[in-house]
């Protein structure tokens, strides 16, 4: 207990509350129990660890701790037993990190929770975790939140000192050029933008541009090697074939899927295939978009696969990326936040909740695809301002 301790003092003495996501405030931390799913390098950790720092300092050992499952210590320590001692030293507030890692963590956790009922749990975990289909169901006890990468506006708020506030889907479409004049009276948008598409999804661009790529492929491979093994059984044989599916996609994204062709080339049943492709989805790889969620079937083709954010598609797609695909691949990815988001089967590129029909494009798109759609709009790059119905691409960077 001692050891893990010292290593959470150490933690909070590296922590930062200079800049602190706002997913942090909107949560309801009086609750007793609390996951955060989200992609490995997210920032899940330093939320956890930024929220401590702010409600109970760095002084109190007894009340609070903060661990990680993944420490050498739960190899040969059960983490009920320890919770046990946490609780009887006089325990009341306990984040565990990385709890995917430890086998058996729902059960555990569950018998906590019911047993000392002044406990608060917070966890966090992978993004394939579900607390539906754990070996306990968690769902009655448990609110869940979804963390995602920084948004365009986070990204300039911490990276370049621009503080503005988030902009709802609906001011945005009532109001566009009021939403622009606001942000550009404070910064140039289009300076940065091309910068957040390359660079700016994961926080850990504080450690440098260097090795951002290397970072996000490392990322990916953890996710494939390590968590799909562990948290959908996929056979480790099997890995080789996962990967080429990914590079496939990777080189040719966002794309329409012709399964008898793809099947072919990365050598795997039609059956095979649409599991792997939900297996990268719900691991926040790649991203599956269907003309009608509604009635989305669990072995259905996807109507369209995108990777699940454009600092994805340059490092695993290489630097001659699309244009096209990055800026598609932006607007799904800043949408799905807070919204549904649909393949538009009958016009334009997307269909968002069931209403707004959204065209894609340069500064040149002229909206003829959209012509006799009601609620349409385009999202064009390269413009700072809204002209009608075209509004910039990069002011969707400004919704969460």
């Amino acid at each position: 207990m001692e050891t893990l301790i010292r290593r959470y003092l150490n933690y909070l003495g590296n922590v930062s509350l200079e800049y602190v996501r706002d997913l942090e405030s909107e949560i309801d931390w009086n609750d007793r129990l609390i996951s955060i799913r989200g992609q490995r390098g997210v920032g899940k950790t330093t939320m956890l660890l930024q929220h401590i720092l702010k409600t109970f300092g760095d002084c109190d050992t007894t009340s609070v701790i903060y661990v990680s499952l993944d420490n050498i210590y739960f190899a040969n320590h059960g983490l009920l037993d320890f919770i046990e001692t946490f609780h009887q030293r006089g325990g009341k507030f306990l984040f565990l990190d990385e709890v995917h890692k430890y086998k058996g963590w729902s059960v555990e956790v569950k018998n906590a929770y019911d047993e000392y009922s002044d406990l608060h749990i917070v966890f966090t975990g992978s993004s394939l975790i579900n607390i539906l289909d754990s070996e306990v169901d968690l769902s009655r006890r448990c609110i869940s939140y979804d963390m995602q990468g920084l948004s365009f506006r986070e990204y300039l708020a911490l990276f370049k000192g621009v503080n503005m506030p988030t902009m709802p889907l609906e001011e945005i479409l009532s109001e566009p050029e009021k939403m622009c004049r606001r942000v550009c009276s404070e910064v140039k948008p289009l300076q940065f933008f091309n910068e957040y598409l390359q660079y700016g999804y994961y926080p850990f661009l504080l450690e440098g541009a260097k090795s951002y790529a290397m970072r996000i492929e490392n990322i990916v491979n953890m996710i494939i090697e390590t968590e799909l093994p562990i948290m959908r059984s996929l056979d480790s044989g099997n890995i080789r074939k996962i990967k080429a599916l990914l590079s496939i996609l990777a080189s040719g994204l966002p794309m329409s899927i012709d399964t008898v062709k793809l099947s072919k080339m990365a050598e795997v049943s039609r059956t095979t295939l649409l599991a792997y492709l939900q297996h990268l989805d719900a691991a926040k790889i790649i991203r599956l978009l269907y003309s009608d969620n509604h009635s989305v079937k669990r072995m259905q083709k996807p109507d369209k696969v995108y990777l699940e954010n454009t600092n994805m598609q340059y490092a695993l797609g290489g630097m001659e990326v699309n244009m096209g695909n990055i800026r598609e691949t932006f607007f799904a990815n800043q949408l799905s936040h807070a919204h549904t988001v649909e393949y538009s089967s009958t016009a334009a590129d997307f269909l968002i909740d069931g209403k707004y029909t959204f065209e894609v494009g340069g500064s040149a798109k002229d909206g003829r695809q959209t012509a006799e759609v009601s609620n349409a709009w385009i999202a064009a790059d390269d413009v700072e301002h809204a002209i009608g119905n075209k509004l910039p691409l990069w002011l969707f960077g400004f919704l969460y």
